[in-house]
């Protein structure tokens, strides 16, 4: 077996409690952290095709502190505490160096002081906003720049008064729940109504009718993968959608054709990345994904490219630092800029700047109306 290349210089590997410092070798592995099971699984696929076609142009393009880059999927889907002790796990025997991926607010609320400050952690999935801990990165959308300018373009242009929140029980929806009540005061608007549900929900009877006598015009859907889905066609089979909106900031292409082309009118989704998206990067991209895994893989989707984003940032990250070392990582981050399907993305206060777009569903495609 050849010798591993030499360490750069001031290269830090992280600890292992009690063990001294932990050999890095030839590879560095990343935790890929992304829903196998449950409401969000319907993307799992995605998720993991994505990161590894990054894992694959990082290689490429000579890895992670001169190392091959690779993958260690582990299930998000999983319940937090489960999927936090098996990260945990993971970095305490410097199995993983780093970890990444999409996963709900509640499996990272419970990895961040498991993980965060021992080894970088990229977060992909958008979110509500606020997290500082140090060691935490995010790619993601949150409530100001992705639900407020949307609020005030649909009251503009669509007329919108009066606001139902539908959403699974708990942070994600229900913080962005509180900013939609704040973003209505400045959008000339009003929240009539609200209902929160427990994820993987089938019956949506109850709430379709409070909607329906709320006089709401536009419904926020903070609804998660399959929950979303059963909710479109449940919303549409109702007629709901004769006479009001709907508003997601997580509704990809994947959830879109699972809704059924029948139940997606009066559908708009907010987010920083959309497949129809008309732009070199764009169209690099999906050569690339078809190329690697065929025509006939799942469809390219927001949730999806933000795993490809999160292995480009980790990697982006930990090369310009040339060291694992977290506390080092964070000191340089907001100087990193990485390439992908989006175009350059640059770092501010460790959040990824982006650009964000406001796309109605036209059956079972997005078009894209205009950058907010």
């Amino acid at each position: 077996m050849p010798e591993p290349p030499p360490q750069p210089p001031g290269l830090i590997v992280p600890g292992r409690p009690g063990r001294g410092a932990a050999t890095l070798g030839d590879t560095v592995h990343v935790a890929l952290v992304f829903p196998m099971r449950g409401p969000a699984g319907i993307f799992g696929p995605t998720c993991e095709f994505c990161a590894q076609l990054a894992v694959e142009e990082v290689n490429r393009g000579g890895g992670v502190l001169g190392r091959e880059l690779s993958l260690v999927p582990v299930d998000g889907g999983a319940p937090p505490e489960q999927v936090a002790r098996e990260v945990e796990s993971l970095v305490s025997l410097g199995a993983v160096h780093g970890v990444t991926g999409w996963h709900i607010s509640s499996v990272r609320q419970a990895l961040t002081p498991r993980i965060a400050h021992r080894v970088p952690y990229v977060y992909t999935a958008l979110y509500e906003g606020g997290e500082r801990a140090e060691g935490v990165f995010l790619t993601s959308e949150t409530p100001a720049e992705q639900l407020l300018p949307a609020m005030r373009l649909l009251a503009r242009e669509k007329r919108v008064r009066r606001w139902f929140v539908v959403g699974n029980d708990y942070v994600w929806p229900r913080r962005t729940a509180a900013a939609a009540h704040r973003y209505a005061a400045q959008t000339a608007t009003s929240l009539v109504g609200q209902a929160f549900l427990p994820l993987g929900v089938h019956d949506f009877g109850p709430v379709l009718r409070r909607v329906e006598h709320s006089g709401a015009d536009a419904v926020l859907m903070l609804l998660v993968g399959n929950d979303a889905v059963r909710f479109n066609r449940a919303f549409a089979a109702a007629g709901l959608d004769q006479h009001c909106l709907r508003l997601s900031t997580l509704m990809d292409e994947n959830m879109l054709m699972a809704s059924g082309a029948g139940a997606t009118r009066g559908l708009f989704s907010a987010a920083g990345f959309f497949s129809g998206l008309v732009t070199p990067e764009n169209l690099d991209f999906h050569g690339q994904y078809a190329r690697r895994f065929g025509i006939e893989a799942p469809q390219l989707g927001s949730l999806g490219e933000s795993c490809y984003e999160g292995v480009l940032l980790l990697a982006a990250l930990i090369n310009q630092a040339r060291t694992l070392d977290v506390r080092a990582i964070g000191a340089g981050a907001d100087t990193v800029r990485y390439d992908g399907p989006r175009g350059e993305i640059t770092m501010h206060r460790r959040h990824a700047c982006q650009r964000i777009y406001l796309a109605e569903a036209d059956r079972l495609e997005f078009n894209v109306l205009t950058q907010l």
